[in-house]
């Protein structure tokens, strides 16, 4: 999109030189500031502190790459900021730390937490990391030490129903694809023109559902809420089990926002009881009614 001249800039997340899961929002205007900011940073990123630069830079075409809070706070102020021309290309989010949070959760879950380049929660039920050797190391997530990790959330996550960024234009993410694939969802016509300039460099199939979600989130609620931490040998059995038989595909996807629905609605009527009604969207009350929540 730089390089048509469609947009004038970017605004995407590089590493501070300093700390490589540091995030470093930048206004990228170069073919090689868009590749250094790739790969994930799951900390918390003040992308909106560019949107000073971008008024005063002049710049009336941008893409903005974000997740669903920064997002929804994009929107909200888009026509102030002087731009003609505003694309949006998001990725799904669940939850999102502290840098501080981060480094508890590597130093608890890892087994060599100072290399850790690279991780992701990924939908065969493990988390993913990479390590500088290039070696992979898989944790199931039923071997989190929960308790010692519930701590780490931002509550901003914890209240948030937006998994799915739907004020984006186009989002790509794995939640609803098969284990190695992306999931694309284009939701208006520039949702379209993005996607269509790289149409012809995809592989794509058909989106695909299979299993039922409904019991593995009723057993994921009581688990979470008392924070029960299965032994590690248990957990990689489940783990295996449940990538067989468990859901896949959109199911994976209904599982993953059902399961951070309860917990987050579960957040916000503890800590929060006069705002459920008001915070709380229809749609996300309605996916709750389904399930049984503890008081």
């Amino acid at each position: 999109m730089l390089e048509k001249g469609l947009v004038e800039g970017v605004i995407c997340v590089q590493n501070k030189p300093e700390d490589r899961f540091g995030p470093m929002p930048i206004i990228a205007t170069t073919r090689e500031e868009i590749l250094a900011a790739r790969v994930n940073k799951p900390t918390l990123s003040p992308n909106l502190n560019l949107l000073d630069q971008v008024e005063q830079s002049g710049m009336k075409r941008l893409l903005a790459i974000g997740v669903g809070c920064q997002i929804q706070a994009l929107r909200a102020v888009q026509d102030k900021i002087g731009l003609e021309k505003l694309y949006v290309l998001g990725t799904p989010c669940t939850d999102n730390v502290t840098r501080s949070g981060l480094q508890k959760f590597l130093d608890t879950t890892s087994r060599s937490p100072e290399t850790v380049v690279y991780y992701e929660f990924m939908q065969d039920f493990n988390v993913h990391f990479k390590h500088e050797d290039g070696s992979q190391e898989l944790v199931p997530f039923f071997g989190l030490n929960t308790k010692e990790l519930k701590d780490v959330f931002a509550p901003s996550c914890l209240s948030c129903f937006d998994y799915v960024n739907s004020l984006a234009d186009l989002v790509v993410g794995y939640m609803g694809a098969p284990f190695g694939w992306q999931w694309i969802v284009v939701r208006n016509e520039m949702g379209q023109e993005m996607l269509d300039l790289v149409q012809g460099q995809l592989e794509t199939q058909a989106v695909d559902s299979r299993g039922d979600r409904k019991a593995a989130v009723q057993q994921s609620i009581p688990a979470y809420d008392k924070a029960v931490t299965l032994p590690m040998w248990f957990a990689k059995i489940m783990g295996v089990v449940i990538d067989k038989i468990g859901p896949k595909g959109l199911e994976y996807a209904r599982f993953s926002i059902d399961s951070h629905f309860t917990r987050n609605y579960l957040h916000v009527k503890r800590n929060h009881p006069g705002m459920v009604d008001q915070h709380v969207p229809p749609y996300a009350q309605k996916i709750v009614s389904q399930y049984k929540l503890p008081d």
